[in-house]
């Protein structure tokens, strides 16, 4: 059941270069996206300090070249990283603000405010726009608003996504709920063109933002939005492009005026916001130009860029983004005439392309521009906050659900993890599967909880352990363990012994260190390179169990007193020397080879056999002469 909070609620969509908020007009039974003091739908989400003020947003901007090294912007790409991050290494080499390690391992921005120099995390800079986004909604409604959703790249890991939350509750907000941007933007699509919605269409959300990509599919039927599959990269967007172009222009203007203007800052922000402009003009034109007056020691600065120049030093991150396309798709197990519609959000997915490239994707599919790509994420947003809003009674009839982006499961026999619940798994979901011990009279078995994609568990994350106590039984006594997430990603692994009642569980929330966006990255890049490492891994763990059932067994039968003593000395010597030489291997952890296990068990069951066949002969004649 949905929670619902007293008083009006806004969705925001909080992007790394503009920031957008909505409402929902219950008279108008429709989402309104509220405009700035500036009359802009958009605001720069863009953070000033002067000697007498704090400017934000448009007024910021527009005061950057001047004052470049106390405006801040891009914080969404610090915000829940550490400054260890070799993201935020590289990212802070073409800011033009100062960025240290700060307490905990923290990006802390330096600047000068008021003659006076201060320290600001990435979560009270962005609390400063959800502050601004806030009293613009508040200007527009002319009352208090204390509730928001808002919106996050489907791929922010835990890390960040309760670092956007504390920025909310910095800024006096009471954050609802935080959903993914693509979903948001499915809301928006899905509510927009509900009267076409008959049956059961899949929707393919392509999100290119200024900072972030996302893609998303969800398949919508009866007002209810289920997310298939979901990718990205929280650090592929405009921005990006802005800095090749940047990049290009430094290097053209040194080799034409023999001067270096990469070091001085003035410089190179009225160089980058001249490089978004022409970005910006190369939408719609072949071809862009760039002039400055007196740049860098009085030179001037007159240059051009064609669309095929721009086309061609992007190409790599636009091949990027579709190799994720492919990759939400196979995640999806979803076929490309399978989607309904592609549907571009972010304002990067104007670049022509990038839509070149997406519409040859899907075999020449038309690509669905009906909604505004710069406001369908907080349009969505507003629409989510409104099913949790006490305060409208006209809401719209949507049930939505999200999925989990790794796989989650436990430790078991030969260092193996055992998914319980597979990657892109809708939520909430529930979860159960039956394990065994692996000795005889075994008191207790620790349950080990991992997160990721490789099949060895300590290539995984570990997210938490605890122990089951199970009554004395031989080995292979059966216990069950369930995986349940509810709706906020909040995951709680439990286990249980029938036969005694015996019980315990634990629940892993977003505090206990689940893993930040590059881990995820990594561990499903590594899932795909080290397929063949892992079925090799595989294998040797499955002859090394085979090997150490079998040995169960010859160890059952050699202790009863009635077969084992039928043996003959020889026979229960080669037995007993194999048993041994079987511990011995199983407990070898540098044994790597396969074939070594496959093949002595292959030797033990000729040991065993031979010496059972004989029993059996005797027994057999010992009957016949019985018999006569």
């Amino acid at each position: 059941m949905t929670e619902k909070y007293e008083g009006v609620a806004i969705g925001i969509d909080l992007g790394t270069t503009y920031s957008c908020v909505g409402v929902w007009q219950e008279q108008n039974d429709r989402v309104e996206i509220i405009h700035n003091d500036q009359g802009n739908r958009t605001t720069p989400s863009c953070v000033a300090f002067t000697n007498s003020q704090r400017l934000i947003g448009d007024a910021a901007k527009n005061q950057a070249a001047t004052n470049p090294s106390n405006t801040i912007f891009d914080v969404k790409r610090l915000i829940g990283r550490k400054y260890s991050d070799s993201i935020v290494q590289m990212d802070r080499l073409l800011w033009p603000f100062k960025v240290i390690s700060g307490a905990n391992n923290k990006p802390t921005i330096i600047v000068k405010y008021m003659g006076k120099e201060k320290r600001f995390v990435a979560e009270e800079i962005s609390s400063v726009i959800l502050s601004k986004m806030r009293e613009i909604a508040e200007a527009f409604l002319e009352s208090p608003v204390k509730n928001a959703v808002i919106t996050v790249p489907a791929y922010f890991n835990d890390s960040q996504r309760r670092a956007t939350k504390d920025a909310g509750e910095i800024a006096g907000l009471n954050v609802m709920r935080i959903i993914n941007e693509p979903t948001a933007a499915a809301l928006a699509y899905g509510l927009q063109k509900r009267a076409n919605f008959v049956d059961k269409r899949n929707i393919f959300i392509f999100d290119l933002g200024g900072g972030t990509f996302d893609v998303s599919i969800l398949t919508v039927k009866d007002n209810n939005y289920e997310v298939k599959a979901t990718a990205g990269d929280t650090h592929l967007g405009g921005e990006d492009f802005d800095n090749r172009m940047l990049t290009h222009f430094v290097k053209k203007f040194k080799k034409k005026n023999n001067e270096d203007i990469s070091r001085n800052p003035k410089a190179l922000r009225r160089l980058r916001t001249a490089c978004e402009r022409a970005k910006r003009t190369l939408s719609y034109d072949t071809e862009a130009t760039i002039e400055l007056d007196a740049i860098y020691k009085g030179i001037d600065f007159s240059s051009s860029i064609t669309r095929a120049k721009f086309e061609e030093m992007n190409m790599n991150l636009f091949e990027k983004c579709m190799e994720t396309v492919n990759s939400c798709l196979a995640d999806a197990k979803m076929e490309k005439n399978s989607v309904d519609d592609v549907v571009l959000v972010g304002g990067s997915s104007r670049i022509p392309k990038v839509r070149q490239l997406l519409q040859e994707f899907f075999q020449g599919k038309e690509l669905c521009n009906s909604i505004n790509p710069d406001e369908a994420v907080a349009y969505g947003a507003a629409i989510q906050a409104v099913l949790h809003s006490e305060s409208v009674k006209s809401v719209p009839n949507l049930v939505l659900r999200d999925v989990t982006p790794l796989s989650l499961g436990v430790s078991i026999r030969g260092d193996i993890m055992s998914v319980v619940i597979p990657r892109n798994t809708s939520i909430p979901v529930k979860r159960t599967n039956e394990y065994v011990t692996t000795e005889d009279d075994q008191s207790t078995v620790l349950i080990k909880v991992y997160e990721g994609e490789r099949l060895k568990d300590s290539d995984n994350n570990l997210l938490g352990l605890f122990s089951l106590s199970l009554p004395l039984a031989p080995r292979g006594h059966p216990h069950k363990v369930c995986f349940t997430i509810d709706a906020d990603g909040i995951l709680n692994v439990s286990a249980v012994e029938e036969t005694s009642g015996n019980k315990n569980e634990i629940t892993i929330t977003n505090e206990k260190g689940r893993l930040s966006r590059g881990q995820i990255e990594r561990m499903i890049q590594e899932a795909e390179n080290f397929k063949a490492q892992d079925m090799k891994f595989k294998k040797k763990v499955e002859a090394r169990n085979a090997l150490d059932d079998y040995l169960y067994k010859v160890r059952k039968v050699m202790k009863n007193d009635s077969t084992s003593s039928k043996l003959t000395p020889v026979d229960k010597e080669k037995i007993n020397s194999a048993m041994t030489k079987g511990k011995s291997l199983i407990g070898d952890s540098q044994q790597e080879d396969t074939f070594v296990f496959v093949d002595f068990l292959k030797e033990l069951e000729s040991i065993f056999e031979s010496a059972m066949n004989k029993i059996n002969k005797g027994d057999s004649d010992e009957k016949s002469d019985s018999d006569s």
